[in-house]
């Protein structure tokens, strides 16, 4: 603790995100150049000696938050990354992703604004590159064993990050064209820009990681041949089974999934198409689902010159404080305005959301192209329509932003590795992130590791790099008979929630 009447003299005051109508006019991030070190260091400051630090069980990595705030406050950077580091092999995506649960958990929070956590956890990630603090970390000698890792979004980069690094051969697997997983095609480059991952991963291949983009394990290599040629196997693959909404309509041209969406505007962002096949250009644009996915979609909406953008939540408003039922330190369910919200406020003043709000059918034109959305209000806690309360709204372009039911079902890679479901329907695996047992004849599920969305479900991307962190000295145990890498969490672990 560097002043112990920070949080006294100083209020909290978050870095500022750049002017709405100049951030609209392009796919830069929203802070872009505005990570003031001034500012995150008297916000540092306010770190309090709170003798029990809660931001660390808010934290799935559990990050020492207040060894680096105090070493920010001092300006000295290169401890601060030595601490960030020491829990987060990838600070430059969490500072800018995580939803910051730890600010939620700040004992500051009890009674006042807590902390800017998020910001402090990304100016030293920028630092660490811009100061040369993220050089290459090889192994002093190789172990002799090898491992392949299936999926390359943060769990998968995090377990491959870790095991490269205690000495074992590792070898990412991709079925993209490019290495990334969802941080790649599924996050707009206005949440993060695209050369922070690059720049990781070419951390990463100077480190000896292999990358093997367009190869789908299952379909273009045998998954139980790829673990019989491994000494180990991580399964990284996420939760890619889409929630569908099956009222009429749905079939009417127009309606699309939200990460279909989102990975055209990546790919026209990356320079691999001249536009995307599906735009908001010009269109009333309605985005079912209140999740961050369908902020995301907003954001792009809004960049592609959308005419409307509406999103629909089943749930209720939230309220502006935390309920009775979700008491400090728990994460409340708190009324939250995302950038994309602030952009599309910006036009009108109002919220773009509709609260309490359940889609009934779609109607089409002629063509077959959806033109309209009914929706009705639902009754509280029930989520059934109330009636006479059914109403219509335009709708060129709808966006189903529902979230994930677990991995994907039914793929090459579950039946060759016979790699079963949880009651939560995610692959099944036990308390040291080992693949539950396998139930097709000859599969191979010794070895097996399951890390990220794909063990967990769907969940943030701090959470994914904690899983894959964890699996990695699973791995790592299983191969040598002990680990010395750190394994944060384990897969029975929950975040704290109501």
């Amino acid at each position: 603790m560097t002043d112990p009447h920070g949080f006294l003299r100083f209020p909290r005051r978050p870095v500022p995100a750049r002017p709405v109508r100049e951030r609209l006019g392009d796919w830069n991030e929203v802070h872009a150049g505005q990570v003031l070190l001034p500012l995150v260091r008297e916000q540092a400051g306010r770190c309090m000696d709170c003798g029990i630090p809660f931001c660390h069980h808010g934290c799935p990595l559990g990050n020492l938050i207040p060894e680096w705030n105090a070493y920010t406050r001092r300006e000295d950077w290169r401890a601060a990354a030595e601490r960030l580091h020491a829990t987060n092999n990838f600070p430059e995506f969490t500072g800018r992703l995580c939803p910051a649960p730890c600010e939620d958990a700040c004992v500051l929070t009890i009674d006042a604004a807590p902390v800017t956590i998020k910001n402090v956890e990304q100016a030293i990630a920028d630092q660490i590159w811009e100061r040369g603090y993220a050089a290459p970390c090889p192994p002093a000698r190789p172990s002799g064993r090898t491992v392949a890792v299936v999926g390359s979004g943060p769990a998968g980069l995090a377990a491959a990050q870790q095991l490269t690094r205690t000495g074992h051969t590792v070898t990412v697997y991709e079925r993209a064209d490019r290495v990334g997983g969802l941080l790649r095609y599924g996050i707009p480059a206005f949440k993060m820009e695209k050369h922070h991952l690059d720049r990781r991963i070419g951390q990463m291949r100077a480190e000896g990681t292999e990358f093997r983009a367009g190869v789908e394990v299952g379909v273009d290599l045998d998954a139980a041949a790829l673990a019989a040629r491994h000494d180990a196997l991580v399964v990284a693959v996420g939760a890619g089974e889409r929630r569908e909404l099956p009222v009429p309509g749905r079939e009417l041209g127009g309606v699309h999934q939200a990460m279909d969406y989102l990975t055209l505007a990546n790919r026209v962002a990356e320079g691999d198409r001249p536009s995307p096949g599906i735009t908001a250009e010009g269109r009333h644009v309605v985005i079912i689902g209140g999740g961050d996915t369908g902020s995301d979609c907003m954001g792009t909406a809004l960049r592609q010159g959308a005419a409307s953008v509406v999103q629909l939540d089943i749930n209720p408003e939230p309220g502006e404080n935390r309920r009775d039922t979700e008491p400090w330190p728990v994460r409340p369910k708190v009324y939250r305005v995302s950038h994309a919200h602030e952009e599309a406020r910006g036009r009108d003043g109002a919220d773009p959301r509709l609260f309490s709000s359940a889609t009934l059918s779609f109607e089409g034109d002629r063509t077959g192209r959806v033109r309209e959305l009914r929706l009705a209000e639902v009754e509280p806690g029930t989520r059934r329509p109330l009636p006479g309360a059914e109403r219509d709204i335009p709708a060129d372009l709808v966006l189903l932003a529902l979230g994930f039911h677990g991995p994907e079902r039914g793929t090459g890679l579950m039946r060759q590795l016979g790699l079963t479901l949880d009651d939560r329907g995610n692959f099944a695996r036990d308390t040291g992130f080992a693949a539950g047992p396998a139930t097709t004849p000859g599969a191979v599920a010794d070895g097996v590791f399951i890390a990220g969305d794909a063990g967990r479900g769907q969940s943030l991307v701090v959470w994914a790099i904690a899983e894959g962190r964890s699996a990695a000295a699973a791995a790592d145990r299983y191969l040598s008979g002990s680990t010395v890498l750190p394994a944060p969490i384990a897969p029975e672990d929950r975040p704290l929630t109501a």
